[in-house]
């Protein structure tokens, strides 16, 4: 069972042939999709971790002994998911996930999210995410997708552990690992062809300039740039910054334009104001696609701008902004937006093909 979304509500009377590490992820990946405390979430990806490299009879051995728990990062909680695991039976706290989150995390979207072949906003923990490269591209791969792009931070944002150049450049040389590692197929029964694309979420600088240097920012597939500071910048002021930015030829896709957050632990905070129809404007001159962002606590851009980017001719980008694994399932939240909006799914960049997404990226540089 691999971290996909699913409607059935497993039985733990029935036997689990999985193993404890698809066991301990799914269940990480259950919590992250329901926007549980990281806290609780990083239990179980640390026990995979310790688990992974063992062989399966070590593990089974230990389970049967009680001594799971002196290996490092196995708590009780897990150590009980191992043995169930071990043992050939689903373990109680998976079925229990299972059937308060496993099912869908909303009404409606389902034709634009089968349209959708890959995802163009994610986070590891090489900046401010939660997970290591390779889980996030692993999981992408559980999820369907074709592709995905790992844009962490640009240097600026110190809070987020934006990348240096130094930093970025080292990323990309694991980017080009994990890939050679996937090579032409993913060796778990997956579709060939997943590519982890190289990108950045990259910050728009208060003139509008982008937070990197130029020769870093064409070595990547694809920029998304965001504004993260100075929200409440005058209207104006705010609106020549996004469309600088908008018209500058590394920047693919304009980033939760509003910056606003409406519900979630990081409190509320409203949205920044600009002249929405010179920058949907620009973003059409510019070829550049307009974010839909899908975390539940964004829902960026708001209804009437959104409206408002669809009759402007804009394209857009439906985008997870996942900094978890389990978050990468929060697409379905934009889209159920865009398919309630009517937005054709031809006007959604992430619904092209590999070859097509990183042409059109590409064609302005």
């Amino acid at each position: 069972m691999g971290p996909v979304a699913s409607d059935s509500r497993p039985d733990p009377g029935k036997p689990y042939d999985d193993g404890p590490v698809a066991a301990l992820r799914r269940i990480a990946f259950l919590l992250e999709r329901s926007r549980a405390e990281t806290y609780k979430v990083k239990a179980f990806r640390s026990a995979a971790a310790t688990i992974l490299p063992l062989e399966p009879d070590d593990v089974a051995a230990r389970a049967s002994s009680g001594t799971l728990r002196d290996l490092p990062g196995i708590g009780a909680s897990t150590a009980e998911v191992i043995e169930a695991a071990a043992a050939g039976r689903l373990p109680e706290r998976l079925a229990k996930l299972e059937a308060e989150t496993g099912g869908p995390l909303v009404e409606g979207g389902d034709l634009v999210r089968a349209a959708l072949r890959g995802d163009l906003h994610s986070h590891s923990d090489w900046s401010d995410g939660g997970s290591p490269i390779e889980e996030m591209a692993f999981t992408a791969i559980e999820l369907g997708h074709e592709y995905l792009v790992l844009t962490d931070h640009s240097p600026r944002l110190k809070v987020a552990n934006g990348l240096s150049v130094a930093r970025l450049t080292r990323q990309l040389e694991i980017v080009e690992a994990i890939n050679e590692h996937l090579g032409p197929s993913t060796g778990s029964g997956h579709a060939a062809g997943f590519a982890l694309l190289k990108g950045i979420e990259v910050d728009i600088l208060d003139d509008g300039s982008l937070d990197q240097t130029e020769e870093m920012l064409a070595r990547l597939d694809l920029r998304v740039a965001s504004v993260h500071s100075k929200l409440a910048m005058d209207r104006g002021l705010m609106t020549r910054r996004m469309v600088a930015a908008v018209q500058n030829p590394f920047t693919n896709v304009l980033g939760h334009c509003t910056g606003r957050l409406v519900t979630g632990n990081r409190g509320k905070r409203g949205q920044s104001e600009f002249d929405a129809a010179e920058v949907f404007a620009a973003c059409v001159e510019n070829d550049v696609a307009v974010e839909i962002n899908a975390r539940p606590e964004r829902r960026d851009p708001p209804t009437k701008l959104l409206e408002l980017a669809i009759e402007a001719g804009c394209l857009f980008s439906i985008d997870s902004d996942a900094h978890a694994p389990g978050q990468l399932d929060f697409q379905v939240y934009g889209c159920a937006r865009a398919q309630e909006l009517g937005l054709d799914p031809e006007r959604i960049v992430n619904t092209w093909s590999k070859q097509r997404l990183v042409s059109w990226a590409e064609s302005k540089i």
